[in-house]
């Protein structure tokens, strides 16, 4: 068997990450799912085009996924680090760059990396 490319398993990683973080909200639903799908059709292209932006894919998926809720569903992933004022969603930073992390702007700190939303305590880090 071949070994996968590394596109494929960058694309293969952003599916689970992001799919961990859509289970973790509660929102992993059958046409959410197709949103991941879709944004990896569209971000397999966008790496055929620029290679060096394969470390990047996790991070545009959890965006191109979080953009489409918010027009389908509304903010997600909500911040779990402010308990008052208007419910709001986490960031994605960097947000063209490795290591992707989400990030509630509000607070300043750093919530959890993207595929561990599921694993954030309220113990966040500045960031």
């Amino acid at each position: 068997m071949d070994p996968l490319s590394p596109l494929e398993q960058a694309l293969h990683s952003a599916r689970a990450l992001v799919l961990a973080d859509l289970v973790a909200g509660d929102v992993a639903e059958a046409d959410v799912v197709s949103l991941v799908e879709e944004s990896l059709s569209q971000r397999r292209w966008w790496v055929e085009q620029w290679p060096d932006g394969v470390d990047y894919v996790a991070g545009l998926v959890a965006q191109d996924v979080q953009d489409a809720l918010l027009e389908r569903k509304g903010r997600w992933p909500l911040c779990p680090v402010c308990g008052s004022g208007d419910p709001h969603a986490l960031d994605v930073e960097p947000e063209l760059g490795p290591d992707p992390q989400w990030v509630c702007h509000k607070a300043g700190v750093r919530v959890a990396a993207v595929g561990a939303l599921g694993q954030a305590s309220g113990e966040a880090k500045p960031s």
